[in-house]
Formats: C-alpha cells, sequence, structure tokens
C-alpha cells in the first residue's frame, strides 16, 4: 500500500507521467519557439549595443545639447514599463497611421532593443567617466575628433569595465523577450502559455520554458561573474 501510495503521483496529478508524455510529442513546438526566442534576442541585443554605444558616448560630452538629448531617452525608456511600450506600439502606433504597422517581430526587436538600449547606454557612459581624462585630452592634442577618440582610443580602454554588466544585461534582454507573448509572438513562454491552456497541463509547460531560459541565460550569468571577478584581481595586484 505504501508503494501505491508513492507512485500515486506517476499517474495523476500535475507530475503524471502521460502529461510529460503529452509535452514531449509536440517537442518541435517548444523547439521552434526556442529558436525563435535567440532569432529575437540577438536582434535586439544587436540594436540595444548600437544604440547604448551611440548614446552612452553622447553622454559623455561636453555639448549639453547631445548630453540632453541622451539623458531624455535614458529616463523615457528606463522609467515606463516594457509591457506598456508593446502594448502602444503594437496597438497604438497603426492608429496614427497605416504606414506604423509592423510585424511581431519587429515590433518585439525594436521595443527590447530600445528599452535595454537605455540601460546599455548606463554601462557605456559609466565605462567611458573610469577612462582618465587625460586620454581624451590626449588623443584631441593628436588632432582625433571626438568620434574618433572614442572609437579608437576611449572605449577599447573602457570595454574590459563594460563587459560584465553588459553580460547582465543580456541575460536580462533574454528573459524579457518573454514579454513579446502579451502581443502573440510565438517565442518559448507563448508557446508554454498556449499550449498548457489547450492541454490543462501547466507544470510539465512552463517548467520546459523555464529550462530553456535557465540554458540560455546561466552560461552568460556565470561569465559576468568570472569575468567581474577577474577585473577585481587585476586591478588588486
Amino acid at each position: 500500500m505504501l508503494f501505491l501510495a508513492n507512485t500515486s503521483w506517476l499517474e495523476e496529478g500535475p507530475f503524471a507521467l502521460y502529461r510529460w508524455q503529452a509535452l514531449f510529442s509536440d517537442w518541435q513546438l517548444f523547439g521552434k519557439a526556442f529558436l525563435y526566442t535567440i532569432l529575437l534576442s540577438i536582434g535586439a541585443l544587436a540594436l540595444a549595443m548600437c544604440l547604448g554605444i551611440f548614446f552612452g558616448s553622447l553622454s559623455a560630452t561636453q555639448n549639453k545639447l547631445f548630453n540632453g538629448i541622451s539623458r531624455i531617452y535614458v529616463e523615457f525608456f528606463q522609467n515606463t514599463p516594457l509591457l506598456i511600450q508593446f502594448i502602444v506600439v503594437y496597438y497604438g502606433f497603426p492608429l496614427i497611421s497605416p504606414m506604423l504597422t509592423f510585424s511581431t517581430t519587429t515590433i518585439a526587436i525594436l521595443c527590447v532593443g530600445l528599452y535595454h538600449g537605455a540601460y546599455i547606454s548606463e554601462v557605456v557612459r559609466s565605462g567611458i567617466g573610469s577612462v582618465p581624462k587625460g586620454q581624451f585630452e590626449a588623443a584631441f592634442s593628436q588632432g582625433f575628433s571626438y568620434a574618433d577618440t572614442m572609437r579608437f582610443v576611449i572605449l577599447p580602454q573602457a570595454w574590459r569595465i563594460m563587459l560584465p554588466p553588459l553580460t547582465n544585461q543580456v541575460v536580462n534582454l533574454i528573459k524579457n523577450t518573454s514579454t513579446v507573448a502579451i502581443i502573440s509572438g510565438v517565442d518559448v513562454m507563448f508557446i508554454a502559455n498556449s499550449w498548457s491552456s489547450a492541454n490543462l497541463n501547466y507544470i510539465p509547460a512552463f517548467t520546459v520554458a523555464g529550462l530553456l531560459y535557465f540554458i540560455l541565460c546561466f552560461p552568460l550569468a556565470k561569465l559576468a561573474r568570472k569575468l567581474e571577478e577577474n577585473n577585481k584581481k587585476a586591478y588588486t595586484r
């Protein structure tokens, strides 16, 4: 009787074997969603890095106009929820003009990229601030423009300092791609939600979804910690 009681969870309940068998029979849905999530992450990261480096560099200038533009961008996207940004672009923009109607994938890359670009901008600004001002003066004395100074002198030196927090931002970006589910983007979270609702198998679906995000995020989180430790060792020698 005790043995039967201990094995009853294999036949009934949220962890019953038949529920997992049903999920693995539809593994292709989750596989495609996993690849779609990777695609969104790569596209959004490329946009976020471009915006982050651009606005982070602007924020380090002495020009009040450029500095102000950078602060407006950063403050706006850091202080408004990503979900609201999705809703405004997906539902609101087409009401303004049909020309502003975009595909779900495009909206996801734009919204997540713009949102995390603001955070990466702050990482870049902090990294630039850690470089001695004498490096700017030396570059300007050699006839470098501000853009060339950033490209060839400042950013290569700041890169080592920026890399750990940048890696953490990549982890956050990957997790935030799950918000595309609100506009029916077929990512891991959307498939887990729709599949579990149709099959009433919530625990297996969201367990697998969590595992897939873990597979993407855990190595990056470990890398960020390792890079941070390496930086501490380099500056304490």
